[in-house]
């Protein structure tokens, strides 16, 4: 059956573009609530962009476990070998804002949301298997010197390497960064990463640490920095095109899940912290491990519903599955879901595409915004031990198996020469593919040449401390796109 044409209230409108008038030509009536009423709505279907991550591309599939880990992690999902779990996944772009270039050199979000029979499992990854910082403090100081001036509003070359140059630690992303990596040629040819160390565990008490890594089954491609730049002039939505018209024509994309596990003793005898976001597991030490695939193979119906309303918190996790104590994660398991908060709604879980398929109960968490799923009806709004037909369900964390002792105090984790060791490792293997060391100078390069002279001597210093070769190579270009007077 056709639907009626309504107003929000579901009343009839028999002509939607008609408005209530004073005679054909006179002013309009304040009782015009269908008029009112689209307006008023209008000018508040915009939410708040994300502060960071604005732009991004999403899409449904399922998460098929191919390999036996039950002697590594108890969560459910994972307990027999070809069980599938639905699973929503979105990608975008960093530092841009919601009509920035797909092609853009930044990082890449790659956000999975596992519909789990034990609740929502969001695993909050990037692109990339390091980041810029390992203290929480520099979040966003670093964010905002990838943004924009706020006297100019423009982009600034000054603030984005007078940052990173002045805190080393950035060093092995930088690197990848301005790598042809940083410019993925799709979000279907790029891995994903946890980046961060978590801790999984087994029914019977033990535990390791963890690193995810979801390698892209259809190979990993890139661009350069020119065919980056041509693609934002003709096609900036070229990557969201990518994905949904290759799941539409049934090209589903896939990627296969490894995990590299730490245990305790080994972290204590590793070269760097088991919490330090800006280092790598060698894989010669902590072998791969695969899990299972990842398919997307259903596009969105509703961007918005579907896309702009999703909501991905590290802390939204399953049983065995726990943070550890890496600091910028322990930072991430609030802010996620306070800017959820503040930017979808204190009851953005009920949001569908948020929602968990086993539902909550959960009697003291009441009213607010938006508030769609009955509100528990009439169940007192605490926990009452008058009901008695609420089941608990036990298992173990791993409470007594990492002991913390020690004053409180603040800590600021300064950079060392060390810093710039798996930045080094990382060029000498670029050595292996053609250009791709000329192509990390070139990039460099390009986006230098717009600093100050005080900053492009920090660049190039801050560059040669990963070789020679590489600070020669970007001064030199620089210096041909900038002469100095």
């Amino acid at each position: 059956m056709a639907p009626t044409y309504t107003n929000s209230n579901g009343c009839p409108i028999p002509d939607p573009f008609a408005s209530q008038r004073v005679g054909q030509h006179g002013p309009l009536l304040l009782q015009d609530f269908n008029l009112i009423d689209s307006l008023a709505h209008f000018d508040r279907e915009r939410i708040p962009e994300r502060v960071v991550h604005a732009k991004g591309a999403g899409a449904f599939g399922y998460f098929e476990v191919t390999d036996d880990i039950s002697d590594v992690c108890s969560s459910d999902f994972l307990q027999s070998v070809g069980k599938k779990t639905k699973a929503f996944v979105r990608f975008s772009t960093v530092g841009g804002e919601m009509g920035s270039a797909d092609s853009a050199r930044d990082p890449r979000g790659f956000a999975i949301k596992l519909y789990t029979d034990e609740g929502n499992l969001d695993l909050v990854y990037n692109n990339t298997p390091v980041f810029f910082l390992r203290d929480p403090t520099k979040f966003p100081h670093f964010i905002h010197t990838q943004k924009r001036n706020p006297e100019t509003h423009l982009k600034d070359p000054n603030m984005f390497w007078d940052y990173l140059t002045a805190n080393e630690e950035s060093a092995h992303q930088v690197t990848v960064l301005f790598s042809d990596r940083g410019t993925p040629r799709s979000f279907r040819e790029m891995n994903g990463y946890s980046g961060h160390s978590y801790k999984w565990s087994t029914k019977d008490g033990k535990w390791v640490y963890v690193q995810v890594h979801l390698i892209s089954d259809q190979g990993n491609h890139t661009l350069t920095n020119e065919e980056a730049t041509a693609l934002a002039g003709t096609n900036p939505d070229h990557a969201m095109e990518d994905l949904f018209k290759n799941i539409a024509k049934g090209n589903a994309p896939s990627w296969t899940m490894y995990i590299q596990t730490m245990t305790s003793e080994q972290a204590k005898q590793a070269p760097f912290s088991v919490f330090d976001l800006t280092k790598v597991w060698p894989h010669k030490d902590y072998p791969m491990r695969r899990v299972g695939k990842l398919v997307l193979n259903e596009n969105p119906k509703n961007y918005f519903a579907e896309v702009e309303q999703a909501a991905f918190a590290p802390a939204h996790t399953v049983p065995y599955m726990e943070p550890s104590a890496d600091p910028v994660l322990q930072s991430r398991l609030f802010s996620y879901a306070d800017t959820h908060r503040h930017r979808l709604g204190t009851n953005y879980t009920q949001i569908p595409v948020n929602c968990p398929v086993t539902g909550v109960y959960n009697p003291h968490q009441r009213d607010g915004h938006m508030t769609v799923n009955g509100n528990l009806g009439s169940a007192p709004n605490y926990h009452s031990k008058l009901r008695t037909d609420i089941e608990y369900k036990q298992f173990s964390i791993q409470e007594d198996q990492e002991v913390w002792n020690g004053a409180a105090c603040p800590f600021h984790w300064k950079a060392t020469d060390a810093e710039f060791t798996q930045a080094t490792a990382l060029y000498n293997v670029l050595a292996k593919y053609p250009n791709a060391q000329r192509n990390l100078a070139h990039n460099v390069a390009v986006h230098a040449s717009g600093a100050e002279p005080a900053i492009q001597d920090r660049v190039f210093a801050y560059f040669t401390k990963i070789h020679p070769d590489l600070g020669a190579a970007i001064k030199k270009e620089v210096l041909e796109l900038s002469p100095r007077k």
